[in-house]
């Protein structure tokens, strides 16, 4: 096994579960806790180590969730509170863990909390979110937009002023600077690592700060109408404020008033100089900040390979590099790959340094799937419609089996299946040697029992226009190469000033398996291999 000094963030594996869209038990057509408890077996099997479920807790479901109404209990549709400690309980019992998402930066505005302070300018929780005047010419505070379209600010009737929203004007943002509002949230982080929860993926963390002087966002010069109407300003003083960072520690601190290794995972869209930061002084900030650099890269083997080696160097001294594919809020790896190349993208996942995050249904090869204009349920989607800029693709139900829904739901999905889950589906795959599932769960049974895969160092060793090639390492185990071809055509790995004679333990395609390879190779287009190495390199 791997080093087990090192806390199980570090060398296990994360499986994101959008839980509307994973199993659902009880026939309404939406997934919920009771049903993802019904799957853990096959993510054990997986070999899953830890469970990340998107917000389950109450909300109008205006953002599906991320507009929360109540932050200590658990929204109808997806059960209750003693569901949540059930599944808990089942998690731990197979010695995995399970982490929450936490929402800070926003509310719903049907929380009581936003019910008060837009009650009145002189209530006590007035200050909790923020409020502002309009002009003295009576147009809006500052030109801040919103995420998902139009301006940032919602005028309020009742109490005469605008309140702030980063995402819809059901969604608006607390004060961060008052600490009422850290502590209160502090108080929800509490709550649920009192129940044994083992950490958090912190939604948003790089929005929670804004600028003291609501001073006005720059033009962006590289904005084009295809992309969102977010992106026409630069929000240099709406994001990413210095202050983030104090709350990040106070969160990592409150973490730490428990025993275990309780994990805070942070949501930052941000270039790698600036994603090191949330790091934080003496690595006291986030565990891991989400590295989402593969989610928007050109799929290019050298682009990829200076990214790679650009965040390695960037990465502070004892902090932990991660890896994601693909998430709830962009498209997914066999969408913007192909199926083909989603097998390579598999082992590139899986055996860069740092811990990767898998999402539901990325094993198997899911797409994104075409929802008719009719059926769009995604604010994004809906407020730019013509930007094709929804996320209900990527969120479609796990495909089980090839029986009814395929085996998601005995009722009518909330979103409409792939019509082709009869033949990609898990039970079709599980005994398939030649399967994106078998190679998913090959790749994490290796990188389980392999230290050099699971902790070991990252060396680079080639890259060309097609092939992308690394060694992990570690002192007294064996080292594995890996050659990445991220092309449809053949290529051709021989490095300069590089010997080595190894075996291919893994492949993409099985049939090489077991052969031998020194010095040089040609490799087929579409193909990754893993190789075990016998001498020094």
């Amino acid at each position: 096994m791997a080093n087990t000094q090192q806390p199980w963030w570090q060398t296990g594996i994360i499986y994101q579960v959008y839980p509307r869209s994973f199993q659902d038990s009880n026939g309404d057509g939406i997934g919920d806790l009771k049903g993802i408890q019904h799957r853990l077996d096959y993510l054990q099997w997986l070999g899953i180590d830890a469970i990340w479920l998107s917000p389950v807790f109450p909300s109008p479901m205006a953002d599906f969730g991320y507009d929360v109404s109540n932050y200590t209990d658990i929204h109808p549709i997806f059960g209750n509170l003693a569901d949540l400690e059930e599944l808990l309980d089942a998690v731990h019992e197979r010695g995995m863990k399970l982490l929450l998402d936490l929402v800070p930066n926003h509310t719903s505005n049907q929380h009581s909390w936003f019910l008060e302070s837009r009650s009145s300018r002189n209530n006590p929780k007035r200050n909790w979110y923020i409020w502002q005047d309009a002009r003295p010419d009576g147009s809006l505070p500052n030109n801040w937009l919103s995420v998902f379209g139009g301006s940032a600010w919602e005028w309020d009737e009742q109490t005469q002023q605008y309140y702030y929203h980063a995402f819809l004007k059901e969604q608006p943002d607390l004060n961060w600077r008052n600490p009422d509002v850290q502590e209160a949230m502090f108080n929800v982080m509490r709550f649920w690592l009192n129940k044994g929860i083992d950490g958090f993926r912190v939604d948003v963390l790089w929005f929670i700060f804004k600028d003291e002087q609501l001073r006005n966002n720059p033009p962006n010069p590289d904005y084009s109408p295809q992309m969102p109407t977010y992106d026409q300003l630069l929000p240099i003083y709406s994001t990413d404020r210095p202050e983030v960072q104090e709350v990040t520690r106070k969160m990592r601190s409150v973490l730490e008033e428990y025993e275990g290794h309780r994990v805070l995972i942070a949501e930052v869209y941000l270039p790698i100089k600036e994603l090191m930061i949330y790091y934080g002084v003496d690595n006291k900030g986030a565990h891991l900040p989400f590295n989402f650099l593969l989610l928007s890269l050109p799929w290019d083997a050298t682009q990829i390979a200076t990214t790679i080696n650009q965040y390695e160097g960037a990465l502070p001294v004892q902090s932990w590099p991660n890896w994601v594919l693909s998430n709830h809020d962009r498209p997914r790896i066999a969408s913007r790959v192909g199926s083909q190349q989603a097998r390579v993208a598999a082992m590139l996942l899986l055996t860069l340094r740092g811990t990767p995050t898998i999402y539901y249904g990325d094993e198997i090869g899911m797409r994104d799937v075409a929802i008719p204009s009719a059926e769009m349920q995604d604010p994004q989607g809906l407020n730019m419609p013509d930007k094709n800029l929804g996320r209900d693709p990527a969120r479609t139900p796990m495909q089980w089996d090839e029986g009814k829904n395929a085996g998601f739901t005995e009722g009518r999905p909330w979103l409409r299946l792939d019509k082709t889950f009869a033949r990609m589906n898990v039970q079709a795959q599980q005994h398939d040697p030649h399967s994106m599932l078998t190679l998913y769960r090959r790749l994490i049974q290796l990188r389980r029992r392999e230290p050099a895969l699971a902790s070991g160092n990252y060396e680079p060793v080639y890259a060309d226009s097609q092939l992308l090639a690394f060694i992990r390492r570690s002192e007294r185990h064996p080292s594995f190469l890996i050659v990445l071809n991220l092309t449809h055509r053949p290529g051709y790995f021989r490095p300069d000033n590089f010997s080595y004679n190894g075996t291919v333990e893994i492949a993409t395609s099985p049939e090489v398996e077991g052969t031998t390879v020194s010095n040089s190779f040609s490799i087929d287009g579409d193909e990754g291999l893993l190789i075990r190495l016998h001498t020094p390199s």
